[in-house]
C-alpha cells in the first residue's frame, strides 16, 4: 500500500521548496537571462552605449577561426580528461574492490583529492611539470624529452588535461566503487565455477551491468571538462601558449573580462548553456529508458 503525505496547508509545500527557488532564481535564472539579453547587443567596453544587433554576435562567432579553434581544443581536451579519469578511476575501483586488509584506509586515500579545489591541482601538478624544478620534468629530461609547457602548446594541454584528471579520480572512483558492490557476487562466482577468467567475468558480467552508472559519469564528466576546469587552465597555462589552452569556457572569461568584448562573451555563454541542456537531456532521457525497462 503507497503512503502519501497530506501537507495541512496549501502554502507549506511551496515555502519548503523557496529556499531551492529562490537560489536558482538568484545564480541560474536570472545570469542565463542576462546573457540572452547580452548576446543580441553590442557594447563599449565601458558599458555606456549598447546597440542590438540581433544574431549578429553568433554569426560573427562562428566566422572567427580563434573561437572554431577553441572548439577543437575543448573537444580533444573533454575526451582526454573522461577517458582518463574514467579508466584510472575503474581500475582503481576494481583493485579498491578486492582488497581486504586496510580497505577503508586505501579508499580514504582515493577520495581525497576530490577536497582539492581545481585552482590547487593546477599549482600543483605545474609545480610538478615545472621545466625549472618540477620532479616530472627532471625524469623526462633523462629519459631525452626537454619539457616545457611554457613554450610547447602540446605539453601545455598534456598538463591541464593530466591535472584536470587528477582531480575527477576520486568523483569517479566512488561511483565506480558503488556500482561494484552494488553487483551479486553469485553471479561472479557462478561464471568463475564455469571456468571464465578475470577478464572474461569483468567484461561479460561486471562491465555490463556498470553501464547505467558508466553513462552517468560520462554525462557528468563532459559537463565537468567542459566547465570546471576553467580554474586548472587559469592557474596553470592562462590559455597559452597561443590558444593551445584556451577551451570554450576560458574563452568566454578572456573575452569578456579581459578583452572586454561583452556581445561576444555572452553569445559564447548562451553556446555553452545550450551544450550543457543537451547533455542533460540526453541524461535524463537514458535514465527515464532504463526506469522503464
Amino acid at each position: 500500500m503507497e503512503k502519501r503525505v497530506v501537507f495541512r496547508h496549501a502554502w507549506l509545500p511551496y515555502l519548503l521548496l523557496l529556499p531551492q527557488l529562490a537560489i536558482t532564481l538568484v545564480f541560474f535564472i536570472w545570469p542565463a537571462s542576462q546573457a540572452l539579453y547580452q548576446s543580441v547587443l553590442r557594447q563599449d567596453p565601458f558599458g555606456l552605449r549598447t546597440t542590438f544587433v540581433g544574431l549578429e554576435n553568433f554569426a560573427r562567432l562562428f566566422r572567427d577561426p580563434l573561437y572554431l579553434d577553441s572548439f577543437q581544443v575543448t573537444i580533444v581536451f573533454s575526451i582526454a580528461v573522461t577517458a582518463l579519469s574514467m579508466t584510472l578511476a575503474l581500475l582503481l575501483a576494481v583493485m579498491a574492490d578486492r582488497v581486504i586488509k586496510g580497505a577503508t584506509s586505501y579508499k580514504t586515500l582515493l577520495i581525497w583529492p576530490y577536497a582539492v579545489a581545481p585552482a590547487v591541482a593546477g599549482v600543483l601538478w605545474w609545480f610538478i611539470f615545472n621545466p625549472t624544478i618540477g620532479i616530472l620534468t627532471y625524469g623526462l629530461s633523462v629519459l631525452g624529452y626537454d619539457w616545457n609547457h611554457a613554450l610547447d602548446g602540446g605539453d601545455a594541454l598534456t598538463l591541464v588535461i593530466i591535472a584536470s584528471a587528477w582531480k575527477q579520480i576520486s568523483y569517479n572512483f566512488l561511483f565506480f566503487l558503488a556500482g561494484l558492490q552494488a553487483i551479486p557476487k553469485s553471479l561472479i562466482e557462478a561464471a568463475a565455477i564455469d571456468g571464465a577468467g578475470p577478464a572474461r567475468r569483468f567484461w561479460t558480467i561486471v562491465f555490463p551491468l556498470l553501464s547505467p552508472t558508466t553513462f552517468f559519469l560520462l554525462v557528468v564528466n563532459v559537463v565537468y571538462a567542459f566547465f570546471d576546469t576553467f580554474g586548472v587552465i587559469h592557474a596553470t597555462t592562462s590559455g597559452g601558449p597561443g590558444q593551445s589552452t584556451t577551451i570554450l569556457v576560458y574563452k568566454v572569461f578572456s573575452d569578456g573580462f579581459v578583452g572586454l568584448n561583452l556581445g561576444s562573451s555572452a553569445a559564447q555563454s548562451v553556446v555553452l548553456m545550450v551544450i550543457v541542456i543537451a547533455l542533460t537531456v540526453v541524461q535524463f532521457r537514458y535514465i527515464e529508458r532504463r526506469v522503464q525497462y
